[in-house]
């Protein structure tokens, strides 16, 4: 039966050590809904002006690792590693519940997909849009940014319908990045002929 993230949240919670958590011990309890929850929380911070290029870059590691099918996210040790107060640990999670509790109404499990297959074509599409963040396009950040929300929340929650309505925003996305791009290159040319 599926458990909706925001509870296992509330459960990892009760679970935390009294003084400090982990980067890793997070990702260990969230298993599968690791890649999701890391991409989301990526994407938001990449909505930070001047952090997407760096967020684009970032995203390349977990989405590799979602096209070769591994079962969690391998990040650097330095980044497991890195420990976070309790205290805030429950302020963020005290923060987040609310708000996946809200997209939980909406978002919930339905027209399943086989899941490996699922992964590596979320794990392409997230790459895909990796790439745009990196490129340098007034305000280009601002929607890849909340496409590779909406696919991850469709992806952690296991919701096909708003999978496939995030794919196509992603399309969009990628088309108007590409648009963009190719406008920005031809505006160049033209100005070096004259």
């Amino acid at each position: 039966m599926h458990v909706p993230t925001s509870t296992i949240l509330e459960r990892l919670l009760s679970e935390a050590p009294p003084d400090y958590v982990s980067f890793g011990w997070i990702l260990e309890r969230l298993e599968e809904r690791s890649f999701g929850l890391l991409m989301f929380l990526l994407a938001v911070t990449a909505l930070v002006p001047g952090l997407s290029t760096f967020i684009g870059i970032l995203l390349a590691v977990p989405a590799y690792q979602m096209i070769v099918a591994r079962r969690s996210p391998a990040l650097p040790r330095f980044a497991t590693e890195r420990q976070l107060p309790a205290r805030r640990f429950a302020q963020v999670v005290k923060r987040i519940t609310p708000l996946l509790q809200r997209a939980e109404r909406l978002i919930r499990p339905r027209w399943q997909t086989p899941f490996k297959t699922t992964k590596r074509v979320v794990g392409i599409v997230i790459l895909l849009l990796g790439v745009t963040l990196v490129a340098p396009l007034p305000f280009g950040h601002v929607l890849p940014s909340f496409v590779i929300m909406l696919v991850a929340l469709a992806y952690i929650e296991g919701d096909g319908v708003v999978l496939c309505i995030a794919l196509a925003g992603a399309l969009v996305s990628l088309s108007i990045t590409a648009v963009a791009s190719w406008g920005t290159v031809a505006g160049i040319e033209f100005l070096d002929r004259l």
